[in-house]
C-alpha cells in the first residue's frame, strides 16, 4: 500500500475531518502524566480578567494542533482551573506527550520547564495571555506551521472532502471522468477556485495546480496523476491539518535553545541543515533509512572524520546481501572474510565512500559518502540500512575541515594512502536525526509521506486519532544497521 492510499477511506477521514473535534480522548492515553502538584497560592488568586483571558487562550489552542477539550470541559473554577491552565501551560512549553513514551529510541534532549512559578507571576501581573503566547517556539517555522494549521481547520469546516477515485495514471490533456473529483480535491486545500461545470479534460490550468501539489510534496512535478500524486491529493484538508498538529508538537518537544553551530537532518524529507554559529550555512539532500529499517530520532555529536574509511559489514547484512554473490563480484567490490564478517576494502565502491563523519551514540548510527550519487536526486530518498548517507560528502567535510581547522590533516589523510585514517574534531558538532512530516523550507510549508507510519501515534498521544499510543520499538535488525 502506498503512502497515502488509505486517507481517502472512511478510517482516514475519521481521523481528523475538521476543525480537531470529535476525537475522544482520555488523559491516562498520553503515558501515565504525574499527579498534578497542589497549588493554593493559584487556586484563589484568579481575577475574571485572567480567567477570561485562559479561556479565551485555550479555545485558540487549534493554532497549535491542540484540542481545547484536552484542557477545559466547560465552568471550571478554583483548583480545576488552576490544573487546566498548567496543563495547557506544559502543552506549549514541552508538548502535550512524551516523546521518551512515544518511541523506544529518543534520545534528542527534551524541552522541560516547570511552568507553575511563570503561571503565578502571570496572575500576578494581570497577563496570562502574553505568558501563555511566549511558551510555544518563537520562530518562523512554528508561526508558519500555526497559520497553515488555521487555513487548513477553515478549508477542512466548508466541506465534506471526497477523495478522488483509484485508476490509471492521468496525463496531462487527456481526457478521464475523475476530472471532476481531481478539481474538488484541488479546492479543498486551496489550490484552484471554483468553477462551474467542467469537461473531462485534464487542462493546463489544472496540470499547473498539481505540479504545484508535487512540489508541496517533495514530488517529480510532472503533473501525472497516479501513485504518490493521488495519495497526496487524497490528502484532504483534514489530514493536512493533522499533519500540522504533529509536525507542531514535535517542535515543541525541542529545547527553545539549540546549539547554534549543528547538524539537523530530517529523516523524513531526507534533507541535511546545518547551522553555523547560529546562521544557516548549508542545505543538502540525504538517503536515509528505509521503511523497515528507520533511522531512529537522536542527538549524538559529530566527533571524528575517517578518511577512507573500509566497512566491516554488519553480521545479518553481510549474511541477506554479501554471502551469496559469486567470487569475481566479491573481488571487484572489494570484500573478503575477516573472522567470520566480511570486510569491504576501501576505495571509490566501499559503501561508506570516501569519508565518514563519525558520532558517537549506542545506536551506531552515522552520516557519510556513497558510491550511489544518482539516489540523491530521486524523490524518494529512504533507501539505506538506518545511516545517512550524505550528498556531495566530500565537499560537505572538506567545510567541517576548514571551520574546525583540520583542513591541512584532513587533507593529507585523503590523498595519503593508509585506510581508516583518524581526524579529530577540536570540539563536536550536535548532530540531530529529526522526523517533520511537515516542514517550513524558509519559505513555504512543505509536505512529505510519514514513510516510518510514526505520525499516528504522536496522533493518538493528542487525541487526533481513536486508540491509545504505544511505545514504537526499533526493528529487530537496528543490529544490523549500516549505508
Amino acid at each position: 500500500m502506498s503512502n497515502y492510499r488509505w486517507i481517502g477511506t472512511a478510517l482516514g477521514l475519521a481521523l481528523c475531518s475538521a476543525a480537531l473535534t470529535g476525537c475522544h480522548y482520555n488523559d491516562q492515553q498520553s503515558g501515565g502524566e504525574a499527579a498534578a502538584p497542589a497549588t493554593p497560592e493559584l487556586d484563589g488568586a484568579w481575577t475574571s480578567r485572567t480567567e477570561e483571558q485562559l479561556r479565551d487562550a485555550i479555545a485558540g489552542a487549534p493554532a497549535h494542533g491542540l484540542k481545547p477539550d484536552l484542557f477545559l470541559k466547560g465552568g471550571e473554577k478554583g483548583a480545576a482551573l488552576t490544573q487546566a491552565a498548567l496543563k495547557y501551560a506544559s502543552a506549549l512549553a514541552n508538548g502535550y506527550s512524551d516523546p521518551k513514551k512515544l518511541f523506544e529510541v529518543y534520545t534528542i534532549p527534551h524541552q522541560s520547564v516547570d511552568v507553575k512559578a511563570g503561571l503565578q507571576q502571570a496572575i500576578q501581573r494581570g497577563d496570562v495571555k502574553s505568558w501563555l503566547d511566549s511558551l510555544v517556539p518563537q520562530t518562523d517555522e512554528y508561526r508558519a506551521l500555526s497559520q497553515a494549521e488555521l487555513r487548513f481547520l477553515q478549508l477542512a469546516s466548508k466541506a465534506q472532502f471526497q477523495p478522488v477515485a483509484d485508476g490509471k495514471p492521468i496525463k496531462p490533456g487527456s481526457r478521464d471522468p475523475r476530472v471532476a473529483q481531481i478539481i474538488g480535491a484541488l479546492q479543498a486545500v486551496g489550490y484552484v477556485p471554483p468553477q462551474g461545470a467542467a469537461s473531462n479534460t485534464y487542462t493546463t490550468q489544472l496540470v499547473t495546480a498539481v505540479k504545484a501539489l508535487q512540489g508541496e510534496f517533495g514530488f517529480k512535478q510532472d503533473g501525472i496523476i497516479g501513485g504518490d500524486t493521488l495519495d497526496a491529493l487524497n490528502a484532504g484538508p483534514g489530514y493536512r491539518a493533522r499533519q500540522l498538529a504533529i509536525a507542531m508538537e514535535r517542535l515543541r518537544w525541542l529545547p527553545r535553545n539549540p546549539p547554534g553551530t549543528r547538524i539537523d537532518v530530517n529523516t523524513a524529507a531526507a534533507m541535511l541543515d546545518y547551522w553555523r554559529d547560529g546562521q544557516h550555512a548549508d542545505r543538502r539532500n540525504v538517503v536515509a533509512g528505509e521503511r523497515d529499517k528507520p533511522t531512529p530520532q537522536l542527538q549524538a555529536p559529530l566527533f571524528r572524520l575517517v578518511a577512507r574509511p573500509t566497512w566491516t559489514v554488519p553480521k545479518g547484512i553481510g549474511e541477506k546481501e554479501v554471502a551469496d554473490k559469486g567470487p569475481a563480484w566479491l573481488s571487484d567490490n572489494g570484500f573478503a572474510l575477516k573472522d567470520d564478517l566480511w570486510v569491504q576494502a576501501s576505495g571509490p565502491k566501499n559503501s561508506l565512500g570516501l569519508v565518514k563523519f563519525d558520532m558517537q551514540d549506542k545506536e551506531a548510527i552515522y552520516l557519510h559518502d556513497t558510491p550511489a550519487k544518482a539516489l540523491f536526486g530521486m524523490p524518494d530518498r529512504h533507501r539505506s540500512h538506518g545511516c545517512v548517507r550524505v550528498e556531495n560528502a566530500l565537499q560537505f567535510a572538506t567545510m567541517l575541515a576548514d571551520q574546525e581547522n583540520v583542513l591541512d590533516e584532513y587533507q593529507q589523510a585523503m590523498q595519503g594512502d593508509e585506510d581508516n585514517k583518524f581526524i579529530k574534531l577540536p570540539r563536536e558538532i550536535p548532530v540531530r536525526l529529526l522526523y517533520q512530516t511537515v516542514f517550513w523550507d524558509g519559505s513555504r510549508v512543505q509536505f512529505r509521506p510519514d514513510v516510518y507510519g510514526w505520525d499516528n501515534n504522536v496522533a493518538k498521544a493528542l487525541g487526533l486519532a481513536p486508540g491509545a499510543p504505544i511505545r514504537i520499538e526499533q526493528p529487530e535488525s537496528s543490529d544490523d544497521v549500516g549505508p
